[in-house]
């Protein structure tokens, strides 16, 4: 299975880029023995529209042209419903036994994330009630990708 990440805003040059590159890299040789194919990033430019509401329509659409065919789609929104990192470690593992090609998550940018136009998300992911800055929950969600390959695979770092 691929995983991908797909986000607006550039990380590059950040320190929450540094974590998402340091995590992604430990998560691909991770993953790559136990059916995890690859792991990838991809960034998208913020929305130059001069209001809210046409920025978030307009990065929505380039992330849904962006999200491979027949995916299945985790959107991260502070409104989603939460999970244990052993649970999201289940919940891989269990798209990846039943065959699933590509899992895409989609990360919005500062202004937030609406419905994919043409997509079905499975799922809205959140990591807890507060609101994280997009550049930083793109962090969490590539140290919970390696933290739950870890967990499936028995390693000693998730430590429950």
């Amino acid at each position: 299975m691929r995983l991908w990440i797909l986000a607006v805003g550039h990380a590059k040059g950040t320190s929450e880029g540094a974590l998402v590159e340091d995590f992604v890299s430990r998560a691909q040789k991770m993953g790559r023995g136990m059916g995890f194919a690859a792991v990838t990033v991809e960034e998208l430019s913020v929305s130059k529209a001069r209001d809210a509401a046409g920025r978030i329509k307009e990065e929505c659409q380039r992330l849904a042209d962006r999200v491979p065919d027949g995916a299945h789609v985790v959107l991260l929104d502070a409104k989603g419903k939460g999970m244990t990192s052993e649970d999201f470690a289940d919940f891989l593992g269990a798209l990846r036994d039943a065959g699933t090609r590509d899992l895409a998550f989609v990360i919005g940018g500062p202004d937030g994330l609406g419905a994919l136009p043409g997509k079905k998300s499975g799922r809205s992911l959140a990591f807890g009630p507060q609101t994280w800055p997009h550049l930083l929950a793109r962090a969490l969600l590539a140290e919970q990708v390696y933290r739950a390959m870890t967990i499936l695979a028995g390693h000693p770092y998730h430590r429950a």
